[in-house]
């Protein structure tokens, strides 16, 4: 979740789970696509990762107070040692993000919501057209159409 507060600085990018460079047939498959900051993107490089939104949003993560995840979950653990997320630098800046929304909470509501709600910008996966999409259900269960029903939580 904390991750997410990067999309201040709008540097996400397009990323595969399997590396173009081992399987060029993949670079257009919707299973081999993950949505990624570009500090992940340029950690990762050539390795094979599993989905960071399925193993890092998991109830088996927890952060601690100093910044740190920390999982029992082995498959959990190799994703937090490939693309290094608990560097001191990373581990810093949880901590005082934690101690930002801490505040906002006890403080100011407004803020609150803005910072670990969903973003006002969610993106109409309707209105894109991938060459393939062999998971056109995934537009239901997007964000975007999930706030369309009335469905989205408050935050996170």
């Amino acid at each position: 979740m904390l991750e997410a507060w990067g999309q201040v600085t709008s540097e996400y990018e397009l990323d595969h789970f399997e590396p173009q460079s081992s399987n060029p047939h993949r670079r257009l498959d919707y299973l081999n696509l993950v949505y990624s900051c570009r500090r992940c993107n340029s950690v990762k490089l050539d390795q094979v990762v599993n989905d960071p939104f399925q193993l890092l949003n998991s109830e088996n993560v927890a952060t601690l107070s100093d910044g740190s995840l920390r999982t029992q979950d082995n498959e959990t653990e190799r994703l937090i040692l490939q693309l290094d997320l608990n560097s001191p630098r990373l581990k810093s800046w949880r901590s005082m993000w934690m101690r930002i929304v801490a505040l906002a909470e006890g403080h100011n509501k407004d803020l609150y919501y803005q910072l670990v709600g969903f973003p006002e910008n969610l993106p109409d996966l309707n209105k894109l057209k991938p060459p393939m999409n062999h998971h056109k259900e995934g537009i239901e269960q997007s964000w975007f159409a999930r706030r369309e029903r009335n469905d989205l939580p408050d935050s996170y």
